[in-house]
């Protein structure tokens, strides 16, 4: 089903925008969700990705597809940076962590993964995040940056 409201909206911007036809999968929809994991899943949000390094504590394997799908550890921050103990939420440590991160992710490897997610996003739904309850202040808010200046569809 269509994104789009009304039908002479659907059929019309439909159309134009995308090249498709109400009754036809509307591209829309698909994207990316950056979540907080532990949180209540949304129906349209797909299969989950944990970017976390570890997997969470004091939970039995079985109880782990609560948080997440699949384990990525790919995205995550290195153990090396994470050791750094930095309080996320002075400014300037806030920097030094985001400017560390983002090294880390323009490695090859880890570039290559977020291209393949952001092309993945144009034509899938899935979502991606960690247990942080401040994005503002967690690698999930660099990662979404990431992605969008790779071209991703983000909700």
């Amino acid at each position: 089903m269509c994104c789009h409201r009304t039908v002479a909206s659907r059929r019309d911007v439909c159309k134009q925008q995308f090249n498709v036809y109400p009754w036809q999968t509307c591209l829309n929809t698909m994207s990316i969700s950056i979540v907080q994991l532990g949180s209540r899943k949304n129906r349209l949000e797909g299969p989950r990705l944990g970017t976390v390094r570890r997997p969470p504590r004091g939970v039995f394997k079985a109880d782990q597809r609560k948080f997440y799908d699949v384990w990525f550890p790919n995205l995550a921050p290195s153990a090396d940076l994470l050791s750094r103990k930095l309080d996320l939420t002075d400014d300037r440590a806030w920097g030094v962590f985001s400017r560390a991160f983002r090294r880390e992710m323009n490695q090859r490897d880890r570039s290559r993964e977020l291209d393949v997610l952001a092309k993945l996003s144009r034509k899938s739904d899935f979502s991606m995040g960690c247990y942080c309850s401040d994005e503002s202040r967690c690698h999930r808010s660099l990662l979404r940056e990431l992605l969008k200046e790779r071209g991703a569809k983000l909700r």
